[in-house]
């Protein structure tokens, strides 16, 4: 490393002649301004030459948890909206308000009259299309199958009739009408062979008509399941053993999709009603586990399981309600406390971090700045988990590689100084 040493007055001073140790005030500044000269030289060589100090991070495997963050509150016992699946008539409401009831237990019944009558007609349908697989095997194919026989027999005499007639018009005996009318005989019964050749491979098990008869069976099946579902829907039972804490709904009513009409109160452990942003709504599932904290006592943790997830979005909030189970509720937890989770919804185990705030473009084609040779480069990536502060990087890096900390824009090439920082995810 290059050392500058700039000369001070006392050692000018005293290294002079003793005649020339009187300096003027001009001779003092030309020395100082020569000092600075020096100095700002030597760091702008460092600045441009060596390149800024920028932070730079090393790219490691590590275990990686992605996490979802959302808030709550707590039910104790927690509560589950009852409502219908499909629009209908109240017919019957056999319960009321406060009444405990069973796992299964009709809360609430609706017309469904014209739903047995589709369920009858789907089954009728099915009948129709076995009677017709039975028909298919029963009737058309032996039919299918004698008509080919008879036709091989037919082919068989007018071939050897046409023979015989040939043999007769070379010696004279038959004219030219004779021979001709034979040979379109021979012609006709031959095209009827493969004719019933192509009818009686259709009826066979990998023919068209075998497979369109069990089509329309499949098909008749598919709407029996249909019926019997919607039929189903119009006996609104109880998802859990609980109390009827809520009941807005009377014999006459129009009830549809999405309306609450009962809260249930289950037996169970306490439990977290959350609402979470839509877009997260594919990474969850039941069964993940989550750490849980009161924001009354926000430095204590404690263990959630995802049990429900709603299967429909409010569409005001954009957001999905789902419920968390608390094996072991602490002391403290009281009904409707607000509460914070960290979701664990995927787990890599050794794979490529980076910081999340050193990627470019990360909702488009991200890319980040890696340092090769104290220069930067870009280097396209694709990035599999995200977190906040890491995400995992499936291709473009490999471990060992060198990258900017920060997604600050540099000058491709650019030289610079690497600053490298330590850190953990």
């Amino acid at each position: 490393m290059l050392l500058i040493v700039a000369p001070t007055y006392h050692d000018f001073m005293m290294n002079a002649p003793a005649k020339n140790r009187l300096l003027g005030t001009s001779q003092i500044l030309k020395i100082l301004a020569l000092t600075g000269l020096v100095t700002v030289s030597w760091f702008a060589l460092q600045w441009g030459w060596l390149g800024p100090e920028v932070s730079v991070v090393s790219i490691e495997k590590q275990d990686f948890v992605q996490t979802v963050v959302a808030s709550g509150r707590v039910e104790s016992p927690h509560r589950i909206d009852v409502g219908s699946q499909m629009t209908g008539t109240v017919q019957k409401v056999p319960v009321t308000e406060g009444q405990t009831v069973q796992s299964g237990q009709v809360l609430i019944e609706l017309e469904s009259s014209e739903l047995e009558a589709s369920l009858q007609q789907a089954n009728a349908n099915v009948l129709q299309a076995q009677a017709k697989m039975r028909q298919l095997k029963e009737v058309q194919a032996p039919v299918a199958s004698q008509a080919y026989q008879q036709a091989l027999i037919n082919q068989e005499n007018n071939q050897s009739a046409l023979k015989r007639t040939q043999e007769l018009f070379n010696q004279g005996f038959v004219g030219r009408s004779a021979l001709d009318e034979f040979k379109k005989l021979s012609a006709l019964s031959s095209s009827q062979v493969l004719s019933l050749t192509d009818q009686l491979k259709s009826f066979n098990q990998d023919g068209s008509e075998f497979a369109l008869a069990q089509a329309s069976l499949l098909m008749a099946q598919s709407g029996v399941d249909l019926a019997r579902s919607r039929l189903h829907y119009a006996r609104i039972l109880a998802p859990v053993s609980g109390t009827l804490i809520a009941r807005s709904v009377e014999t006459g009513d129009v009830v549809q999709p999405g309306k609450i009409l009962m809260v249930l109160s289950p037996r169970g452990a306490t439990e977290l009603v959350v609402q979470i942003d839509e877009k997260h709504f594919r990474q969850l599932k039941v069964g993940q586990v989550a750490r849980a904290s009161a924001d009354a006592f926000g430095n204590e943790q404690f263990k959630a399981i995802l049990s429900f997830i709603n299967p429909g979005v409010d569409a005001q909030r954009g957001s999905v309600t789902v419920k968390f189970k608390v094996p072991t509720p602490p002391a403290y937890l009281q009904q409707d406390m607000t509460v914070s989770l960290n979701i664990e919804v995927a787990e890599r185990q050794q794979v490529l971090m980076v910081p999340t705030g050193a990627i470019h473009d990360i909702e488009k084609k991200a890319w980040v700045q890696k340092v090769v040779n104290k220069r930067v480069v870009r280097q396209d990536i694709q990035m599999g988990l995200r977190g906040s502060g890491y995400s995992e990087v499936i291709k473009g890096l490999a471990a060992g590689d060198i990258i900017v900390r920060e997604a600050s824009v540099l000058n491709e090439n650019a030289r610079i100084r690497a600053h490298r920082v330590s850190e953990k995810s």
